[in-house]
């Protein structure tokens, strides 16, 4: 990720347009409300008690709404003034805002991985010590622990920069001073850290319900009844599976770029 000579910049390059910018910020508005309804609907229907898994995932759509709601528009409106974020004094806000929403995001995915993770790999333990009030609970913290430490920089610990072409700004890499680079570096890590968690969970997910499977085949003398609530259940957790790896898929592409180079001491 190359900053080039943006850093200082006050306006924008003729060469950059706000299409792409508009068009992210209509897809990601309508994308997420839809999703938000889809949710809603589906949950109707079933008629059941709203499970964790559901807090969790109303919870990182109502998040990634919220990031495409505070970030796409000061990037419109750099556009439309032709002056970049520095210019504008939005560059602090913008860096704090792309780092919160990324990280909570991820946090917050993390949590449905390994929530997945333990309703398969330890279902006892599962239905014995979590309930929806861990995702009551959860959600509040990950809020908390992101805002303390994406506010570092506002408090002299890391730094915030430009970057071109002048329509967003994050946190700063490169040669730094040593509290600087610490926090940097940190923040990538943990990232890093998250994604690998979130692959490793998702892996042993796929491993048990193949495991399931099996079982499921080589069992004889179970009733019609029971293997098809067996089916069911399964059913419903090769769905929350395909919807974590989409979700998982999305922010890693969307977060790589991001750290990558946060990580190159």
């Amino acid at each position: 990720m190359n900053n080039g000579s943006c850093e200082n910049d006050t306006y924008i390059t003729e060469e950059a347009g706000p299409a792409v910018s508009a068009v992210m910020f209509a897809a990601g508005v309508l994308g997420n409300v839809l999703a938000l309804i889809v949710l809603g609907v589906h949950k109707r229907d079933k008629r059941s008690e709203v499970s964790l898994f559901h807090i969790l995932v109303s919870s990182l759509i109502v998040t990634d709404l919220m990031g495409t709601v505070f970030i796409s528009p000061m990037v419109l409106t750099a556009y439309s003034k032709r002056q970049t974020l520095v210019a504008l004094h939005l560059c602090s806000y913008c860096a704090f805002a792309m780092a919160f929403f990324g990280l909570t995001s991820m946090c917050i995915l993390f949590a449905m991985a390994l929530e997945r993770c333990l309703s398969i790999s330890c279902p006892y333990f599962y239905r014995r010590h979590t309930s929806k009030r861990c995702g009551l609970v959860a959600i509040p913290a990950i809020y908390i622990f992101c805002i303390l430490f994406c506010s570092l920089p506002l408090m002299g610990v890391g730094m915030h920069t430009q970057y071109c072409p002048g329509t967003w700004c994050f946190i700063k890499m490169g040669v730094l001073d040593v509290k600087h680079r610490v926090y940097s570096l940190s923040y990538a890590i943990l990232m890093k850290v998250l994604i690998i968690s979130i692959l490793l969970c998702n892996v042993s997910v796929i491993v048990n319900l193949c495991r399931m499977y099996q079982r499921q085949r080589t069992r004889r003398c179970s009733s019609a009844a029971g293997s098809r609530r067996h089916r069911v259940s399964q059913s419903e957790e090769v769905d929350h599976l395909i919807l974590l790896a989409i979700m998982t898929i999305t922010f890693v592409i969307c977060s790589v770029p991001l750290t990558e180079d946060h990580c190159q001491l």
